[in-house]
C-alpha cells in the first residue's frame, strides 16, 4: 500500500520537462501555483486542466502517476470536498436533519478541490522530472542571493532535497516494518481509533531508530568524503538557460496573465 505513493520520486526519461533547468522548473510551478488562486470560473478552471493535462502529455509519464500523487492527501482532498458541500448556504438539493447539501455548495467545493488537486498535480511534476542533485544546485541557485541576509542558501537547499529523498526510503522501510509486526500478530487495520493509535507504537519506535541511523550513515559517508559545503564546490554539470526554459517560462507567464484578465478584466 505505502510503496504506491510516489511523493519525492524522481523518474528519469527524455522528454522536454527532464532536460528544463531546474531552475526555471522551481520558479515556473511556483508562479502557476499563484496562477491557480486566480481561477474563479469554469472556463478558468478549463484552461488550469488543459495546461496542466499538457505538461503530463509532454513529460511522459504514466497517467496512473496523477492518482498516485493524489494518494497521500485524499482524505484532505474529501475534508475539503465535505466542507464546502455540507456549510455553504444557497439553493438546497438536499437535507435531513441539520445537514443539507446546497447547489452553491457542491458548485464550490467542487472547484476547491479541483484547485487542491492542480496544485498537488503540478507540484508532483517538479520532483517526478529533476533528480535530488539537480534540484540541490536548482534551489541553491535560487537562494543564493539571500546570502547577504545570512541565510545558509546551500545547507538549506541540501536539507530540502534530503528531506524530500528520503521521502520514498522512509516509506518503503515503514511497509517493510509493518508486515514484520503483522507476521508476529500486531493489528493495524482493525479496532477503534484510540486502539489503531496504540497499535502504531510498534510501528513507529523501530522507523524512527531507523530514521536516525540512516540519517547517521549519510553524515559519516558525507564526512568521510571531505564535504564541507557549499563554498569552493565544483560541479561536473553547470547549470545553463536554453531555449526551453524561455519557452517554459513564456508558456507559464502568459496562462497567468490569461487567469489575471479573466478574474479582474472580464
Amino acid at each position: 500500500m505505502l510503496t504506491d505513493i510516489t511523493l519525492g520520486q524522481y523518474f528519469p526519461g527524455n522528454s522536454f520537462l527532464h532536460h528544463l533547468d531546474p531552475r526555471a522548473k522551481i520558479l515556473a510551478t511556483m508562479i502557476f501555483i499563484v496562477a491557480i488562486f486566480f481561477a474563479d470560473s469554469l472556463a478558468a478552471y478549463g484552461i488550469v486542466t488543459a495546461f496542466v493535462v499538457l505538461n503530463f502529455v509532454i513529460s511522459r509519464l504514466p497517467a496512473k502517476l496523477i492518482l498516485k500523487s493524489l494518494k497521500p492527501l485524499w482524505i484532505i482532498i474529501i475534508f475539503t470536498m465535505g466542507i464546502h458541500v455540507f456549510s455553504t448556504p444557497g439553493e438546497i438539493w438536499w437535507q435531513y436533519g441539520i445537514l443539507h447539501i446546497t447547489k452553491e455548495g457542491v458548485y464550490q467545493g467542487s472547484l476547491m478541490t479541483a484547485r487542491l488537486v492542480f496544485l498537488i498535480v503540478f507540484s508532483s511534476l517538479l520532483t517526478y522530472t529533476t533528480s535530488p542533485i539537480v534540484l540541490t544546485d536548482g534551489i541553491e541557485h535560487l537562494l543564493n542571493p539571500f546570502k547577504r541576509i545570512g541565510v545558509p542558501a546551500h545547507e538549506l537547499a541540501m536539507m530540502m532535497t534530503i528531506a524530500l529523498r528520503f521521502i520514498p526510503t522512509l516509506l518503503e522501510e515503514t511497509n517493510r516494518i509493518m508486515k514484520a509486526q503483522t507476521a508476529r500478530g500486531a493489528n493495524f487495520t482493525s479496532g477503534s481509533l484510540i486502539q489503531r493509535g496504540k497499535n502504531m507504537i510498534p510501528l513507529l519506535v523501530p522507523l524512527f531508530v531507523s530514521a536516525f541511523r540512516r540519517a547517521d550513515d549519510l553524515a559519516t559517508a558525507m564526512e568521510a568524503r571531505c564535504y564541507r559545503g557549499g563554498e569552493g564546490r565544483t560541479r561536473m554539470n553547470e547549470l545553463t538557460y536554453t531555449y526551453r526554459d524561455g519557452i517554459a517560462m513564456g508558456a507559464v507567464l502568459i496562462v497567468t496573465l490569461v487567469l489575471a484578465v479573466m478574474r479582474w478584466a472580464v
